[in-house]
């Protein structure tokens, strides 16, 4: 995608909302108002705030109170315009996999849903906020959020008081971290018609184990970002000669420079090294073996991006899917400012999950005025595992 500064025109991006993926909402007028909601997060200068937003669209105290009732406080549900959004985007991208990965919002106070203290990896420190798990769908070309999961802590979920102020359904729960990846992942791909997409999964320290369970399970192929000091074990039928004992991940790439290959990188160009490595998750047996996958500038070992896949997943695909990470890193950072993905100051869980799902159909609409609306030619790729197809 182009930096904001040669983007589309706001017109150019405003002629890019499919307004159709509201035809789900009951009436007539909350159609109209999704679609004024849009342009108001298109035109807003700053935080896409409900009133800044409503600012956009008129500014009287009518006016903003209709905003803030319809994302807040309205009853349409989101859920069909995820689904229509996914649809519409894989549509536009020819879509390679299902991008996966944690964001965590400062927030000052503890009013908005779902705040409490987590560990921001962008920031490099544990702040106070809002953490949720977005589905991206990706391709080469660009990445657009299709789906989204708020995480709820116990706090929130046990404290009657709390559910009635944000709102939180009686249904609601606190998950883990893995299965509020899992869950949002695999509502995204669902989403799809024909075989599901390869998930993407960008969240370091996720149990790999039961990642790989719950998708084995699901049959969608998983390639998933690890920690460096992931303990894994060589395997010793296909790399004879090398110890049978834990290693960590860094320290195998590292003791394996006669695996290096070049490689040139997706987003940021230029050139990089990659490697490849048979592996075993200590104490997995059943898990069957697994491939670790790693890539890097060429200058920098310590900025390597290591993966865990299938292992009877191939190299190459598995660095093609994982380097969709980067491009979903990139439009993020080109895209989510400028449609206020991260901006709803709102307290209320529905309120929350509305905001964002319009941000999402924003973002749609700002990668297609980059990129055109035609249909992509979707190349065949090269099978994902060996012996198939």
């Amino acid at each position: 995608m182009h930096s904001p500064s040669i983007g589309p025109t706001f017109h150019e991006t405003l002629a890019g909302i499919p307004l159709d993926l509201f035809d789900s909402l009951p009436r007539n007028d909350q159609r109209l108002k999704a679609g004024e909601y849009v342009v108001g997060l298109l035109g807003a200068h700053g935080r896409k705030t409900l009133r800044n937003v409503a600012d956009q669209l008129g500014g009287q105290a009518a006016r903003k109170q209709s905003v803030h009732h319809f994302i807040s406080a309205s009853s349409w549900e989101w859920e069909p315009v995820r689904r229509g959004l996914a649809r519409r985007t894989d549509e536009l991208l020819g879509s390679r996999a299902v991008v996966v990965r944690p964001t965590v919002v400062p927030k000052a106070g503890g009013h908005s849903v779902g705040v409490a203290e987590y560990y921001a990896p962008q920031l490099g420190r544990t702040v106070t906020g809002q953490q949720s798990f977005g589905a991206w769908l990706a391709s080469p070309a660009a990445g657009v959020p299709v789906n989204w999961q708020l995480v709820l802590p116990a706090d929130w979920i046990e404290d009657r008081s709390r559910r009635l102020r944000a709102h939180i359904p009686a249904t609601s729960r606190a998950l883990s971290p893995e299965e509020n990846a899992g869950d949002v992942a695999l509502r995204a791909a669902r989403s799809l018609s024909g075989a599901p997409l390869p998930v993407v999964l960008d969240a370091p320290g996720l149990d790999p184990l039961r990642m790989g369970r719950l998708f084995g399970e699901a049959g969608i192929p998983l390639i998933q970002r690890v920690e460096r000091r992931l303990r894994l074990r060589v395997d010793p039928l296909v790399l004879p000669g090398h110890g049978d004992l834990p290693l960590t991940a860094a320290g195998l790439i590292g003791s394996m420079r006669h695996l290096w290959r070049p490689r040139a990188r997706l987003v940021t160009g230029g050139r990089g090294l990659s490697m490849a490595v048979p592996v075993m998750l200590p104490g997995a047996p059943a898990g069957g073996p697994r491939l670790l996958v790693a890539e890097w500038p060429e200058s920098d070992l310590s900025a390597a991006r290591l993966w865990l896949a299938d292992g009877r997943m191939r190299h190459g695909p598995v660095l093609s899917l994982a380097g969709l990470a980067e491009v979903v890193d990139r439009d993020d950072g080109l895209v989510a400012t400028r449609v206020g993905l991260r901006d709803f100051a709102g307290r209320s869980f529905q309120g929350w999950h509305r905001h964002i799902t319009l941000a999402s159909v924003a973002h749609l609409a700002c990668v297609r005025a980059v990129i055109g609306d035609a249909v992509p030619h979707r190349t065949a790729m090269r099978p994902l595992l060996l012996g198939a197809g």
